[in-house]
């Protein structure tokens, strides 16, 4: 099944980047309006008293609003 799309995701799994209001890492990602819409997981901040059950928020982001983060 194709995507449709002439030209390959530009982030893979795993990868780091940044966006305006933060940074965080790719979980995955797929087609969507013509180019491709990536499932990021946002950094964590300090643990809470309460404690963690997992990732706090993970977010859905064009590929126009990411950048690699280099660090």
């Amino acid at each position: 099944m194709g995507t449709g799309l002439a030209v390959g995701p530009k982030y893979q799994p795993n990868q780091r980047v940044h966006f305006v209001g933060g940074e965080g890492t790719v979980r995955g990602f797929f087609p969507n309006s013509g180019t491709w819409t990536y499932a990021v997981e946002m950094e964590m901040g300090p643990k809470p008293a309460v404690g963690r059950i997992g990732a706090e928020t993970t977010i859905l982001l064009m590929e126009m609003d990411l950048r690699e983060l280099t660090e």
